[in-house]
């Protein structure tokens, strides 16, 4: 969201409610304070995220993080970065808010991706996003990758349609350029125009499996893309390939990708190429 926490906040905290009344009770237990230790998230600790996040008075930033567990990574987080982007003295030209939420593969299996696919509409309805998307993901609080990263690597190489992620790093830069494409990608201004808009979606967009739906506009048009009832993980070791329309969709964003910086990517591999590689691993 390339606006500034002072605009979001309000938002943020209405979708994080909207989360929590989705996931199961005590999903999330934990959050770290101000000294990085872990604490219960009990009332005392909801009140404290409230107040952090919508009384935030520090012009900078305002990260928050909530997790299901404290020593282990679970399926339930909930990360936040949010910056105050028109502070006189901020100097990240590129700079966003940003927010994700996280589910257990098991929750898709049990509800089915259409009440996924319902959640992720709900979340981004009040959100003034540029991009956003929803997708199977290797998950670790704040990108943390470094202690499994031989097998972050293999899972990676061996099935595609995985993300990997560190928010408050990608958060930085991106600005209102695209991560990639996904099972569901969300496109707001000003990227939507740059693509050309719902017209030059559903031109190059035109698969059976395809759906386009419009958002109540916020400030200016927005659309939910959705390729096929299920994500994708793509096991290339079963010799199965990218989907027509997740390459379509690939090929449509490609001028308009962000590449991530290496100061967090380059754990998997020293070869930079790598990195712009795998963030293009769906363009032509």
């Amino acid at each position: 969201m390339r606006r500034s926490h002072g605009m979001v906040a309000h938002s943020v905290w209405r979708a994080l409610q909207t989360y929590r009344h989705a996931i199961p009770p005590q999903a999330l237990g934990w959050y770290p304070d101000h000294n990085g230790d872990w604490k219960p998230l009990d009332d005392k600790g909801w009140e404290h995220i409230r107040e952090k996040m919508l009384d935030c008075r520090w012009p900078e930033h305002c990260g928050i993080e909530l997790a299901e567990h404290c020593d282990t990574t679970g399926g339930y987080n909930f990360e936040y970065e949010g910056r105050w982007l028109d502070a006189a003295f901020f100097h990240h030209q590129n700079a966003t808010c940003a927010v994700s939420f996280t589910l257990p593969t098991e929750y898709l299996v049990e509800h089915g991706p259409a009440h996924v696919r319902a959640l992720a509409l709900e979340l981004a309805r009040e959100l003034p996003f540029s991009f956003g998307y929803a997708s199977f993901a290797l998950v670790s609080p704040d990108g943390q990758w470094y202690a499994a990263r031989k097998t972050v690597r293999e899972l990676r190489d061996r099935y595609p349609g995985l993300d990997i992620y560190k928010l408050a790093e990608t958060s930085k830069h991106i600005g209102t350029q695209a991560r990639g494409a996904y099972w569901l990608t969300f496109l707001g201004l000003p990227l939507l125009g740059r693509l050309g808009g719902l017209e030059n979606l559903r031109r190059h967009l035109s698969f059976p499996d395809v759906s386009l739906q419009i958002l109540p506009p916020l400030e200016g048009e927005r659309v939910l893309i959705s390729l096929g009832e299920w994500p994708e993980a793509i096991d290339t070791a079963q010799q199965e390939r990218p989907s027509p329309q997740l390459l379509a969709l690939g090929h449509l964003l490609d001028r308009f990708l962000h590449q991530e910086r290496s100061n967090w990517f380059l754990f998997l591999e020293q070869d930079p190429e790598d990195m712009r590689r795998w963030i293009r691993r769906f363009c032509p």
